[in-house]
């Protein structure tokens, strides 16, 4: 059966960069490793994460705007490969979407580069300015992608035989369960590599092709 839908994870997938929250603290010399702890052993939400997040930019920037967001994640560079796979994708009518926890300035930024029509993404609350009042917008549980694609899938009227999804982390299994294909491009943990269909390690996002365009 003809793969219909592809569901792409934006962090370390479709751009060459682990994770676009990441790139903003590097830009401030910050982590967030104690919110992520706090977060991945369930003691904190996706909204109190966001939050912990921007607490950290506000030490540097008090002010700080969804244009300073913007310009910090403005060189954020594609994954190689990447216009070629939606070439190649589009060659063959398939549907794209990106599916990501990561920030929706940047994931409506790719979008528009790799012509993706669906876009799901994490952002923020903003004053009358453009300044980021401290909370956070959650499209996208990071721990539920999956809820997610199978709304895309609804609305579209496309079923999980025929869909894919490609990611690099086991935040990413979610969506694998919820299609024929899925791809771990990249993994950066055993699980992901597990629960995959094909593993993909090489550094080019094209490679991806022979396995979304399979019957």
């Amino acid at each position: 059966m003809a793969t219909k839908l592809v569901a792409f994870d934006m962090d370390g997938t479709l751009i060459d960069v682990l994770s676009s929250w990441a790139e903003v603290h590097r830009h401030f010399g910050e982590n967030n490793a104690e919110a992520l702890d706090l977060f991945l052993s369930d003691r904190i939400d996706d909204r109190e994460f966001i939050r912990r997040d921007i607490a950290l930019w506000w030490k540097h920037d008090p002010a700080i705007s969804l244009a300073t967001v913007d310009r910090i994640l403005g060189e954020v560079p594609l994954m190689p490969g990447a216009r070629e796979l939606f070439e190649a994708l589009r060659g063959h009518e398939v549907t794209t979407a990106i599916i990501s926890g990561g920030i929706d300035l940047l994931a409506d930024r790719i979008a528009r580069e790799l012509r993706i029509p669906h876009v799901f993404a994490n952002g923020f609350v903003t004053d009358e300015h453009g300044r980021l009042t401290g909370e956070g917008v959650v499209r996208v549980p990071i721990k539920r992608k999956g809820e997610v694609l199978r709304r895309l899938q609804e609305e579209l009227g496309v079923t999980p035989e025929e869909s894919a999804a490609v990611g690099n982390s086991e935040i990413d299994v979610a969506m694998f369960r919820e299609c024929r294909t899925g791809i771990a491009f990249l993994p950066a943990d055993d699980l992901v590599r597990a629960r995959a269909t094909r593993v993909i390690t090489s550094h080019d996002l094209s490679e991806c092709v022979p396995y979304l365009l399979e019957d």
